[in-house]
């Protein structure tokens, strides 16, 4: 049986009083109170950069506008949500578990979920729509390897990886197979559409201006 850290520590305030290399459940996280902002990757800690930059949470605002007018707009029932946001995914099990049962919980920069029962007071328990990573300095190689798997494994159908620096964004989208496939390279004054949402469209200089 999975070994929960807070069957036998006390409240947990300092990263410090956290073995990283243990494996930990969801209900371990919400007994948490830490400075740091972490997240949860099949039970491993993963530590979040420092906060953002201006840059990336200028790009972040600038999305979140564009899609939360988009959607105002629509009858669809999709919502856009952004970090700090917990999103609780289910590894391979699909079915919904106890807090207990779940060993991951992220924060995506942005993410769309149009299935409103995936949603509850704590946040989304299973895989968002569409999920949008401003990639900082410091977190590129897991956004890039370990969170690209992970959103494909949970069958979170559109990807979106954001290069603040290049100005560019990458779009992927699930296959049937359950793998990535790269479907389009945006740079900076191009116009972005996801493919769940084909109208649309995404000025990335407007995006991207500062």
């Amino acid at each position: 049986m999975p070994y929960s850290y807070s069957q036998v520590m006390p409240k947990v305030t300092q990263l410090s009083q956290l073995d990283l290399n243990q494996r930990y459940s969801y209900a371990d996280y919400l007994t948490w109170r830490l400075n740091e902002t972490v997240e949860l990757i099949k039970g491993k800690i993963m530590l979040m950069s420092p906060a953002p930059s201006t840059e990336h949470q200028t790009i972040s605002g600038q999305i979140h506008g564009l899609l939360f007018n988009y959607f105002r707009h629509k009858t669809k029932t999709c919502r856009v949500f952004a970090a700090p946001f917990d999103v609780r995914l289910l590894d391979n099990n699909k079915s919904a578990k106890a807090n207990k049962d779940i060993y991951t919980v992220v924060q995506p920069d942005l993410c769309v979920i149009c299935d409103t029962k995936k949603l509850d007071t704590k946040g989304c328990l299973g895989a968002p729509d569409w999920i949008i990573e401003i990639l900082s300095k410091g977190n590129s190689k897991r956004e890039m390897q370990t969170k690209y798997e992970l959103y494909a494994e949970n069958g979170v159908p559109e990807y979106w990886i954001i290069y603040p620096y290049e100005q560019a964004v990458h779009q992927f989208v699930l296959q049937a197979d359950g793998r990535y496939q790269l479907m389009a390279m945006y740079a900076n004054e191009d116009i972005a559409t996801p493919s769940l949402f084909p109208d649309l469209a995404l000025d990335l200089s407007e995006v991207f201006s500062k």
